[in-house]
């Protein structure tokens, strides 16, 4: 009887007017109504024949109408769903962005490729730039949750597509999912979180999302109140921790899978509609499972290579020049949670020893660790020289064995350039990123040549990476992990960075070529980012520890 009381106190606030006017979620629910205007109700219909894709409020609708584009509509999904109905179709919209979000957080996106570019061009075929999407499509009617996924996914993607939207869903300094809603999802605003992060230089909608979001998710976790109304997952208050603790600027792919893969619920995530339901296409074992069995395979490889690494470390002598093997071992881990494919062995090995000979050779010409008696010894220097030349050499035999490319004389260039700059720190530090970005290209087959070069897109690129690199590695080494000097500066230059690479208007460097520079960018952000302790707890994490099937 109480529930019943409230529940006609609840329909008595809603303005009747409004139901009847403008589309909003009310249109969900129209079977517990009584007393509508259907002359005027049915011109918020849908393309589709349904109203906001609501079986229940469809087939009241045409209980009491007899409207024939109900009618098609219901039998359309009797048809598809073989006598039966969910409590709302279509999904399309959400199905494919959730179930691309939950492979690419699985770490296991790029053995989807060609199914993600699909999935998105349907996504842009129907997406509304005046109101943004909804989870089916065609929909009169959007939230923020759907349309800030589909921003993301779609810039990440290389699609053209504008964050303006988002202010059909700002209320002052706040943002909203639904216009009218008593309360906000935590699982919604943690998405506008995430979309707000991958944003161009002056978009202050998403500077602005990202300000109210970050106090949201913050107050959600000190609060205990993550519990959220669209989704029971396995752990949303673990999913926002990583998210604030680690921005996008520092999240490197291998450890947000670790972090995922322990967070995500597969199978058992129930979803909250008019019904608790499961959306296997989002939320299922199969992704887990696959997603375990590549992470440990790629593990085992990276363990490997560990081994063989450290063989090359002590047969260069590199502690002669006081080099540590804590800094091999965060080198390595670098490459390999940054480019963590089996396939990609030689670019990722190629990441780490590059950043052991640049250490070797500037501390040589700088004498920071090495003795004066040290640089003035012949052997030493020949020891650099033959290291030098070993590693190169290796390099462009490998790449030629493997990829038929030879890759001698555009390695040796690049190398050579870098250490002209060498006697002068401050300019050799200037351009290390751009000489990382370059060998880690050329190991993977990309051609470098003078064109390339010489082409105003990739002196942009190259500029403001070297920038913002030099930049992160200065906050580093001063031990100001923290510090807010120069971060605004930082900031606006990743988002730079991110526009270069993101944006598909810059089509003269091949893709795969500019993703390095984001790469090498984040590798960055994140060393002058996380503590000792968290970088000793994520090495430990993605390198050495396995993860457990369930039985």
């Amino acid at each position: 009887m109480k529930l019943l009381i409230i529940h006609f106190i609840l329909l008595y606030r809603i303005p009747k007017d409004v139901v009847h006017t403008i589309p909003t979620t009310l249109l969900f629910s129209l079977e517990g109504f009584c007393d509508l205007d259907w002359k005027r109700l049915l011109k918020l219909q849908m393309q589709d024949g349904s109203f906001l894709t609501s079986i229940a409020s469809t087939a009241f609708a045409f209980m009491e109408t007899n409207d024939l584009n109900c009618l098609r509509y219901l039998q359309r999904v009797v048809k598809k769903y073989n006598g039966g109905a969910p409590h709302s179709y279509p999904v399309d919209m959400q199905a494919r962005l959730w179930a691309i979000d939950r492979l690419q957080r699985l770490g296991i996106s790029y053995y989807f490729e060609e199914e993600f570019k699909d999935m998105l061009d349907h996504v842009q075929r129907y997406w509304n730039q005046d109101i943004g999407i909804f989870s089916g499509r065609n929909s009169n009617f959007c939230d923020i949750d759907d349309t800030c996924m589909a921003i993301r996914l779609l810039r990440l993607y290389g699609y053209d597509v504008n964050p303006d939207v988002l202010n059909k869903f700002k209320d002052g300094d706040k943002f909203f999912c639904l216009m009218g809603e008593t309360d906000k999802s935590p699982t919604a605003m943690y998405n506008l979180y995430r979309c707000s992060q991958v944003s161009f230089p002056g978009e202050k909608i998403l500077e602005d999302a990202n300000k109210f979001t970050h106090n949201f998710l913050q107050h959600c976790l000190s609060n205990n109140q993550s519990l959220d109304k669209w989704l029971i997952a396995k752990d949303i208050p673990g999913e926002i921790q990583y998210a604030l603790e680690v921005p996008w600027y520092a999240s490197l792919p291998r450890v947000e899978a670790r972090s995922y893969l322990e967070q995500y619920g597969g199978a058992n995530d129930i979803w909250i509609g008019k019904t608790l339901h499961r959306m296997p296409d989002i939320s299922n074992n199969v992704y887990l499972e696959a997603a375990k069995l590549d992470y440990n395979k790629c593990q085992s490889q990276h363990q490997f290579e560990w081994t063989i690494i450290q063989e090359w470390f002590t047969q260069c002598n590199f502690q002669h020049f006081g080099i540590s093997k804590k800094e091999l071992l965060e080198d390595y881990f670098l490459g390999a949670t940054s480019i963590f494919e089996v396939e990609r062995s030689r670019e990722r090995l190629a990441w780490a020893k590059s950043l052991i000979m640049c250490k070797m050779i500037t501390s040589y010409f700088t004498q920071e660790k090495p003795t004066t008696s040290t640089k003035n010894s012949n052997e030493t220097r020949q020891m650099l020289l033959n290291n030098l030349l070993k590693f190169l050499h290796q390099l462009s035999e490998e790449t030629y064995e493997t990829l038929g490319k030879d890759i001698h004389l555009q390695l040796h260039s690049a190398w050579g350039t870098w250490l002209m700059c060498v006697g002068e720190e401050k300019t050799a530090c200037q351009i290390e990123a751009e000489l990382l970005v370059r060998t880690i290209n050329l190991c993977g087959g990309h051609m470098v040549d003078d064109e390339i070069i010489s082409s105003t897109d990739y002196k942009n690129i190259s500029k403001v990476t070297n920038k913002v690199c030099f930049k992160l590695q200065n906050r580093k080494v001063s031990g100001c992990i923290n510090c807010k000097e120069n971060h605004n500066e930082v900031e606006l230059e990743m988002k730079e960075v991110v526009k270069l690479v993101l944006d598909s208007s810059s089509c003269g460097i091949n893709k795969d070529m500019k993703n390095t520079f984001l790469a090498v960018a984040k590798s960055f952000y994140y060393i002058a980012h996380v503590t000792e302790e968290l970088l000793n707890f994520h090495i430990s994490k993605v390198l050495f520890e396995p993860l457990e099937y369930d039985s």
